[in-house]
Formats: C-alpha cells, sequence, structure tokens
C-alpha cells in the first residue's frame, strides 16, 4: 500500500509539474515591460524557427553550431528581432564554449539581467530590453576589465559590419 501513495503522489507530482510548464509562456506579450511586443504569429512570420525557440521560447542552440561564435568581423552584434545594437566586436572574445561571448554589453541600458532557476540551477539570463528577446546567460568568469562572460547565442543576433 505504502508503494501505491508514493506512485500516486510522483504521479500528482508530474501533472502539477506539467500544467506548471505548459502555462509557462516566455514570449507572451509584456505590454507594461516591453516597447516592442509582437504575437507569437507575428514572431513566427518575423524568425527562422530556430530564432524563434532561441528568442521567444529562451531556447540554446548547441555549442559550435551558431554562425557568429567563430566570427571575427568588426561591427556590432544588434537583437535580430528588434534590431537594437546589443555588443560590439570590440568586447568579444574567445571563451571556448561555443557561443558567441563578450565581456560587456554595447549599453548596458540595452540588456535586462534576471535570475533563471530552471534546470535546477540559478543563473543570471540575459534580455534584450527594447523586445525581451532571450539572448543567453551571463557569468562571472570573464577576463579583465570586467570578469564577466555574457554568453550569447548566435541565433539572437543578426550583425552590422563595421564600415
Amino acid at each position: 500500500m505504502k508503494t501505491f501513495w508514493i506512485w500516486a503522489l510522483g504521479l500528482f507530482l508530474l501533472v502539477v509539474a506539467g500544467l506548471a510548464v505548459a502555462n509557462h509562456r516566455p514570449d507572451d506579450p509584456k505590454t507594461d515591460k516591453y516597447p516592442v511586443v509582437k504575437t507569437d504569429a507575428e514572431w513566427r512570420k518575423q524568425l527562422t524557427p530556430e530564432q524563434f525557440t532561441v528568442t521567444r521560447r529562451e531556447g540554446t542552440e548547441r555549442a559550435f553550431s551558431g554562425k557568429y561564435w567563430d566570427h571575427h568581423e568588426k561591427g556590432t552584434y544588434t537583437c535580430v528581432c528588434c534590431a537594437q545594437p546589443l555588443f560590439s566586436s570590440e568586447t568579444k572574445f574567445e571563451s571556448g564554449t561555443g557561443w558567441p561571448s563578450f565581456w560587456k554589453p554595447l549599453n548596458k541600458k540595452n540588456v535586462l539581467e534576471k535570475t533563471d532557476t530552471q534546470f535546477g540551477m540559478a543563473r543570471t539570463e540575459v534580455e534584450c530590453s527594447r523586445c525581451g528577446a532571450h539572448l543567453g546567460h551571463v557569468f562571472d568568469d570573464g577576463p579583465k576589465p570586467t570578469g564577466l562572460r555574457y554568453c550569447m547565442n548566435s541565433a539572437s543576433f543578426a550583425f552590422d559590419k563595421a564600415k
């Protein structure tokens, strides 16, 4: 009988967790928080499936697979969703992680940082401040002068080459 109750409790917790995940919609319009707001249909029309998953669903591309992880041109990395300037090639560095990494954003006001507790760990998520696009995470194991590593997804970026 004890085994049944343990099984029933486990099933109950699975259902509750499933409902929480099903009701979590990171891309719901956040009209009170971001100046650029679009529906899922509008974002899907504008973005590739991978860009949509990464930026609107807080996904992550595979390491060493993104367009910009080994990119060395001079210029500005902008938000693929709203074109806001985010990072400069001047602050990009080789982190060895397989994702584009920067030691500081172009303008601190262009990115938002919030606590991300998914997958049983606490990390600092980075979003575009204009449209709420998920960009990646920031860690405190980067180079000087900031000691930060903004570990970003290539799928979150467009690139404006320096003239």
